[in-house]
């Protein structure tokens, strides 16, 4: 009954509606009354698989391959959330559950586990606790820590209270005024695609959304391919004459690898506004590279540069799967932010409801802490 709980939890509070994430406040309780440390992690299994059901078969888009490699690294990636799970479950006080529940949060909210950490339950404040920033963030994480006791009943019924008000009353993140968020539809060829053709097909996207009356315009992931004098140049002759800097994303290469970045460029030239703090495990970021000495792979920045200063603005950049793990947006709230910039590159996605995991998850944190949000992905 509970594993069966625990995959109906997981299924449907991470299927990529804002208003379902709070379903994630469940599982606490399904881990905490588990009677056994095997019934505990097979109900963080069960969890945590159905949350990221969908890595499979973006893994065999990605590497265009059969299924099974994509299921090894699904069944991979839910180690660490299970042995944490299991490993701090106990049949001890009232106390001792809601200690080692809010242990486990904090691993699998902070790096090194923290790496891996999808599926957060903390990440359904927003969606309960609009607008209560971090007063929002802590009264979720008393709610969680509640459903572990014996007043499991009391907390839902309370949490389940503001979810419906919540409901009630939900309205999107504001777009800030001047800003446009541009997504496309260039699949698997934004980024390696670097013909002249294209880039004059991306500056017409701009030039339309200036039209629209948009000053700042925001592109995808990966939009500017590797991000070089050259490309600078171009982008910037291209939008002479024209009164709007654009942010996108692309690649510098460095010694020993590459950075996933954001740039902005203007009339005036462009630049480097943000390096990804956590790029995509495997596929991205390599680490062992550098244990073999060998290069490769995009570098992870981990704690820098959580927001930057883009005219007199202070936003937080979020790529592709930072929007999916807790620490990045958490740290950067602490900055209080102007805006939120969240880029992605989902064309590997197809058929799977990540794209829309990651803008649940970026708009319940926006919500939270009442943050203008911009979105640009490519599919």
């Amino acid at each position: 009954m509970l594993v069966t709980l625990a995959v109906i939890t997981g299924a449907i509070g991470w299927s990529g509606n804002v208003l379902a994430l709070p379903l994630a406040f469940a599982f606490p309780a399904l881990w905490a009354f588990s009677r056994s440390r095997l019934i505990a992690a097979a109900v963080s299994a069960a969890y945590f698989l159905a949350a990221s059901r969908g890595l499979p078969q973006g893994v065999a888009n990605f590497y265009a391959s059969d299924i099974w490699p994509g299921l090894l690294l699904w069944v991979a990636a839910s180690f660490s959330f299970v042995v944490v799970h299991a490993t701090l479950w106990t049949r001890r006080s009232v106390k001792g559950r809601a200690v080692r529940c809010l242990a486990a949060a904090l691993l699998m909210g902070l790096p090194p586990l923290g790496i891996v950490g999808w599926a957060h339950p903390i990440t359904a404040a927003g969606a309960v606790f609009a607008g209560w920033g971090w007063w929002g963030l802590l009264a979720a994480a008393a709610g969680l820590l509640a459903m572990t006791t014996r007043w499991w009943p009391a907390a839902a019924v309370t949490l389940t209270g503001f979810w419906l008000w919540s409901a009630a009353t939900w309205t999107p993140p504001s777009l800030p005024e001047g800003w446009k968020g541009v997504d496309l539809e260039l699949g698997q060829s934004l980024g390696r695609d670097t013909s002249l053709n294209r880039h004059r097909d991306l500056i017409a996207t701009v030039r339309g959304a200036v039209g629209e009356g948009a000053q700042v315009v925001v592109l995808p992931e990966s939009t500017l391919g590797f991000w070089t004098p050259t490309v600078e140049r171009f982008w910037r002759d291209q939008l002479r004459g024209n009164a709007v800097t654009v942010i996108a994303g692309a690649a510098v290469v460095e010694p020993g690898g590459y950075d996933n970045v954001m740039i902005a460029v203007s009339a005036d030239g462009g630049s480097v506004l943000y390096r990804e703090r956590m790029p995509v495990p495997v596929s991205m970021w390599q680490p062992w590279r550098s244990w073999l000495r060998e290069s490769g792979g995009a570098r992870a920045h981990f704690f820098a540069n959580p927001v930057v200063d883009f005219e007199g603005k202070m936003i937080a950049p979020l790529i592709c799967y930072e929007q999916l793990i807790v620490w990045p947006i958490a740290q950067s709230m602490l900055d209080a932010p102007d805006v939120i910039v969240a880029a992605g590159n989902g064309w590997w996605t197809a058929g799977t409801s990540i794209v829309a995991i990651q803008k649940a998850s970026t708009e319940a944190w926006a919500r939270l802490f009442d943050v203008p949000l911009v979105f640009a992905f490519n599919i």
